[in-house]
């Protein structure tokens, strides 16, 4: 039974002990955060701030990017609810150390990731490397749809967005003439400098977007020229070039109509030329029947038959098209007037979303070593790239390792290069399995069918694709080639689940490729330093130990 109740007086004061060491237990991991960031090198951050000039003291930037790990990973991103944490949440008001910084602090430090967020995520992958973490003996590639600070519903089609382009023309026109009227033309008073435009205005969110897609349009019909030359280049020197393409098929045929007709018309005048020319000497014509008119010959109304098939086929073509377009669940090639640079994508389950598309590469024991947010819908083309950037993370990582204590071997635990790579079947083609790099396993179908093919690795699997896919389709189906391809999911889809369900990152809060690829790289930054220290590397007695020679 209790003596009584504790007096509750709000009133006294040191409430919470004088001491802000004493607020939080030793062992909290916000200590072991603040410690990790004063450990790195973060001058690209200090590299963006101005001091020595008049006004108040500035904000240090190592606490602005603590404040901003420890929200990140707690699935805190908005700059007010950062205001306000810091003011009312233990763990951030120790971080801030008794400062209080506003949401447009917070909202203008975070302005500036493009210039440091790269930087950052190397420093974090330096630490872990230092860490004893970045097991490279197999590593996987994934892509992760993420939703970008934008609606589905602000995506228009070309003549949607010349139509919105006019409207705000007249709509410009209108307010210019009224203010004319009413100030006199030309001025307002209050015109905006030229070096204070800004591209995140409505009218220049347009106009990216329309030259978005007037620059994929004009790149689809180059690669359609393209093709049609390749294929001329074939014929004229002789190759095997199988069926001529849609629109190549038809100028061939009305250039060789063009040919024959102009060679029947050159042997008609000839013989006109003869024929005069014999009158003239011996008073009787040439011998024979005349040329027929050249549109009357037979080669010519063959080939001028073999023009109209082509141009039924194309028509023919064009009606599929526009079916296939009809039909497509998508809504085909838009742009979206908020965020002009994110891209319908495609999500399992079907649907679409607004967003981007990050690329990961990741170590086995969770590290995201190289990072890409692009705005293609596909994996494949992201293979070579990212591998590029994988190997240049696993020089950094071998460069700051602690080498392995005396007697023990660190060959598999500590690969200084990346020993196999492991990717699902948004990866599969024969550039990709054949490109010069490590060992890598591409899959080749769905993971059902794979695990299919493995029980009965007699059964008949021949599939679509080259000597390499088929190569790699036969060494899926034996066990070790099925054993190793299991890693995948753990490895790759790990850190998707972190990121989105721990941390809470479903959608990016800045927009254009930039700006979101850089928040996109700090994010991936505080899964590898939360990594570190769930799995239990980033300790005090660790960073202790870091600390000692570099004092």
């Amino acid at each position: 039974m209790a003596k009584g109740y504790r007096p509750v007086d709000r009133d006294q004061p040191f409430l919470f002990p004088p001491d802000m060491r004493e607020w939080l237990p030793p062992d909290h991991p916000v200590w072991l955060v603040i410690r990790a960031v004063e450990q790195m090198d973060t001058s690209a951050f200090h590299a963006r701030r101005r001091t020595g000039g008049a006004g108040a003291a500035g904000y240090d930037p190592d606490m602005l990017v603590t404040v901003l790990v420890w929200a990140y990973a707690h699935g805190v991103r908005s700059s007010r609810e950062m205001e306000r944490l810091c003011g009312t949440d233990v763990a951030f008001r120790v971080i801030c150390a008794g400062n209080l910084p506003d949401h447009v602090t917070f909202a203008r430090f975070r302005a500036g990731f493009p210039a440091a967020a790269g930087e950052f995520f190397a420093q974090v992958l330096v630490l872990c490397a230092r860490l004893g973490m970045g097991r490279l003996g197999v590593v996987a590639l994934d892509g992760m749809k993420i939703a970008a600070s934008a609606s589905k519903s602000a995506n228009r089609a070309e003549e949607g967005l010349r139509k919105l382009a006019r409207e705000r023309v007249a709509a410009h026109a209108a307010a210019d003439a009224a203010e004319d009227a009413l100030f006199g033309a030309g001025v307002r008073g209050d015109e905006v400098p030229e070096d204070a435009w800004s591209p995140r205005r409505r009218d220049g969110r347009i106009a990216a977007a329309l030259a978005g897609l007037k620059a994929e349009r004009e790149a689809a019909e180059a690669a359609e020229r393209a093709k049609a030359e390749e294929f001329r280049e074939r014929q004229r020197s002789g190759q095997r070039t199988g069926p001529a393409p849609v629109q190549a098929a038809v100028e061939l045929a009305e250039e060789n109509v063009a040919r024959l007709k102009a060679a029947r018309q050159a042997a008609a005048e000839d013989w006109q030329r003869r024929n005069a020319a014999k009158l003239a000497a011996t008073g009787r014509p040439l011998s024979g029947t005349p040329p027929v008119p050249a549109d009357r010959h037979c080669r010519v109304r063959e080939a001028e038959a073999k023009v109209e098939k082509a141009r039924a086929r194309a028509a023919r073509a064009g009606r599929r098209a526009a079916e296939r377009a009809a039909a497509r669940k998508g809504p085909g090639r838009v742009r979206n007037i908020t965020d002009p640079d994110s891209r319908l994508m495609p999500v399992r389950g079907g649907g679409f979303i607004q967003g981007y598309n990050a690329q990961n590469m990741t170590s086995q024991d969770g590290l995201i070593i190289a990072t890409e947010l692009t705005g293609d819908p596909v994996d494949s083309q992201w293979f070579e790239p990212m591998l590029g950037q994988a190997r240049d993370a696993a020089a950094l990582i071998g460069a700051h390792r602690p080498a392995p204590a005396p007697g023990q071997d660190g060959a598999q635990d500590h690969h200084d290069g990346i020993g196999q790579v492991l990717a699902d079947a948004g990866y599969c083609s024969e550039a990709n399995l054949t490109c010069p790099g490590p060992d890598r396993l591409i899959a080749v179908g769905k993971r059902r069918t794979l695990e299919k093919a493995a029980r009965d690795p007699d059964s008949d699997t021949a599939g679509p694709g080259g000597p390499a896919t088929q190569a790699m389709r036969e060494r899926l189906k034996t066990p070790g080639g099925i054993a190793a391809y299991r890693q995948r999911g753990h490895i790759a889809e790990t850190p998707h689940g972190n990121i989105k369900h721990n941390m809470g990152l479903r959608q990016l809060s800045m927009r254009g490729t930039r700006k979101a690829s850089a928040e996109w790289a700090f994010a991936a930054a505080v899964h590898n330093l939360f990594k570190a220290l769930t799995a239990g590397h980033l300790t005090s007695q660790a960073l202790t130990a870091l600390a000692g020679p570099a004092a």
